[in-house]
């Protein structure tokens, strides 16, 4: 029987399998969105066992397994670690065609070399095996094993950017940046909370924040500060586009509104994060920076595990909101005053995917080549089939070749094996096209193009 996560896995063609193995396969990686902690790559963490590099807040797996029947407790409460994993091999032969079942796979077959598939009967060997190697993988050194040259975190706005600082004081050899991600400061539906953050933000910033300008002043000077750190992103989660007229007297009229503990009504609320998301963008451009919308997701949907483990649980979905008039008006907004940065979208829903792939070819100004993204696969999407529909879209409605390509949006320092999963895919997609008479036999022409969108067009998109 041929082995399971061959050589070939995911390359149906000749075409494909050069393509992969003799251009795409050995590129550098830039992993320019993701959530891992910069406080672990400072310190160049070691991790105890493969629950806590693996298991220890991944909430994909946490979801497959409440499906599979696996009691919240031995998720995410006081089990033992041991335990914790084994629940976890018991699941994974019922992931099946999910993509778990595909990563679960190529993370135990890079960095551990275990081509063994996981289950509840070999669960106490893997589990044994992964952990006799673990010493040789801090978060450092698997950095430089998966070949990544630049990574940018996600951090508020408040964050002090301490180890940020340290590494690159340090020197160390893999570039580690920030990303400005100021959602709290527009998080105006719960007035104590967001107060709350006020006193957060205007701690960091050395500004007392007692009017909407005082709060833009602070925002201001920790935009300034996180590039004198290197940062040369933005980011933002969005449910949708939300676009807003505005004046300044009705901002500070419902910044007072809120400031008060006083709940904001629908309209007074989209105004509020309209404005200050484009005064955020404003400061994105002039200072040359890359802006990233994440637009899709409903979030928190089970509030008693909310209330139990906090967010980011596994309890959020795919949204089905409008999109494309604020989008449009939004972005048109600052491209009539010649304010539009470089940008990113990431769709979540697959029904939007041409919409997206639209909508960002209406911005593209012919000052730098793919200035509009519309980006990979997202959350939900970042499998094969969702990849193949955001590179089929884009492909269809725009360049794919100017494509800035994979990320792992992971917080988990084992998930870098989705850059290669998105090699093979997008090395099959073109392989296909060749075996089918779509696109003309000539590998360096193609090859030059799959090395463009692993890893060139990023590095020219972002100059880190």
């Amino acid at each position: 029987m041929k082995q399971f996560l061959s050589e070939d896995f995911l390359l149906q063609t000749e075409t494909a399998r050069r393509l992969y193995f003799d251009y795409a396969k050995d590129m550098p990686v830039i992993d320019y969105h993701n959530h891992l902690p910069p406080d672990e790559i400072a310190s160049d963490k070691q991790f105890a066992n493969m629950t806590e590099i693996w298991l220890k807040g991944d909430h994909y797996k946490w979801r497959a397994m409440r499906a599979n029947g696996v009691p919240e407790d031995l998720i995410t409460g006081d089990a033992d670690d041991f335990t914790k994993f084994r629940v976890w091999a018991e699941t994974v032969p019922f992931t099946a065609r999910n993509p778990l079942y595909h990563w679960s796979a190529m993370e135990l077959a890079n960095p551990f070399g275990i081509r063994e598939t996981l289950n509840g009967d070999n669960a106490k060997k893997i589990y044994e095996a992964c952990n006799a190697q673990l010493p040789q993988y801090s978060t450092r050194s698997l950095l430089q094993h998966f070949n990544v040259k630049a990574l940018c975190t996600t951090d508020d706005p408040a964050d002090s950017l301490e180890h940020h600082k340290a590494l690159r004081s340090e020197g160390f050899g893999v570039k580690v940046l920030p990303t400005f991600r100021p959602d709290k400061a527009m998080a105006v539906e719960d007035p104590a909370a967001f107060k709350s953050y006020l006193s957060k933000l205007g701690a960091a910033a050395g500004i007392e924040i007692h009017s909407y300008q005082s709060l833009l002043d602070a925002l201001k000077n920790r935009h300034d500060y996180f590039h004198a750190a290197g940062g040369r992103l933005s980011d933002h989660g969005l449910n949708y586009f939300i676009y807003s007229d505005f004046t300044e007297a009705a901002l500070e009229q419902a910044f007072q509104h809120v400031f008060s503990g006083r709940q904001l009504d629908a309209a007074a609320t989209a105004m509020f994060k309209s404005a200050t998301l484009h005064f955020v963008c404003q400061w994105n451009h002039a200072k040359g920076w890359v802006q990233q919308f994440h637009v899709g997701a409903i979030r928190n949907n089970n509030s008693r595990l909310l209330k139990r483990l906090g967010a980011d649980a596994g309890v959020d979905s795919i949204g089905d909101w409008s999109m494309a008039e604020a989008m449009s008006r939004f972005f048109d907004r600052l491209d009539a005053g010649n304010q539009l940065a470089k940008t990113i979208v990431y769709n979540l829903n697959p029904s939007y995917n041409e919409v997206f792939a639209t909508m960002v070819g209406n911005f593209q100004d012919g000052s730098v080549a793919g200035k509009m993204q519309f980006g990979s696969g997202w959350w939900f999407l970042d499998q094969k089939d969702g990849m193949e529909k955001q590179m089929n879209a884009l492909s269809n409605m725009g360049l794919i070749s100017r494509f800035v390509g994979m990320l792992t949006d992971s917080r988990s320092f084992l998930s870098y094996s989705r850059h290669e999963y998105f090699r093979r895919i997008l090395c099959n997609l073109f392989g296909n096209d060749v075996e089918n008479g779509e696109l003309p036999a000539d590998i360096p022409w193609l090859g030059k193009t799959v090395q463009n969108i692993c890893y060139n067009n990023a590095q020219a998109y972002f100059s880190f």
